[in-house]
């Protein structure tokens, strides 16, 4: 399972440092792609399978499921860890997750998420539901 939050920095080429406690989890090739919230979604390949699989069977005919797959998997590409445990983060990448320099990497149980610091940051500033509050929501759907 993929849990925990953890500051990096990208350094002068783009690339960032996975932590190692994600390292394996990933495996030796993943798909980074766009996320929500302007990040960025970091999927082991198996994870990747499984979402792919759910996504080819939407409607072709629904404007906003084949502008969601379009832009999920146009921004994807396959990944690989260096010797030191950093990936490239791709200009695309950095330009729709806003990453300059500082950044954040979370693990979200299926998947990693990267994000800006600054992002995050104003993420958990502005979320405007208090930790309590949402979890009161989690009850709207059954948990």
């Amino acid at each position: 399972m993929l849990i925990g939050e953890y500051r990096h920095s990208l350094d002068p080429k783009g690339r960032i440092i996975i932590p190692a406690k994600f390292r394996d989890e990933l495996g030796d090739e993943f798909v980074m792609t766009k996320g929500l919230d302007n990040c960025l979604f970091v999927y082991p390949k198996d994870e990747w399978i499984k979402i792919e699989n759910k996504l080819k069977d939407l409607p072709m005919t629904n404007k906003a499921a084949r502008s969601f797959v379009r832009t999920f998997f146009s921004g994807a590409i396959d990944q690989s860890l260096d010797k030191q445990g950093r990936v490239l983060i791709p200009q695309n990448l950095r330009e729709h997750s806003k990453i300059l320099k500082d950044a954040i990497v979370i693990g979200v149980s299926t998947r990693v998420e990267i994000w800006s610091a600054e992002n995050w940051d104003n993420y958990n500033d502005d979320e405007g539901l208090s930790y309590e509050e949402m979890a009161e929501k989690m009850t709207e759907l059954g948990i």
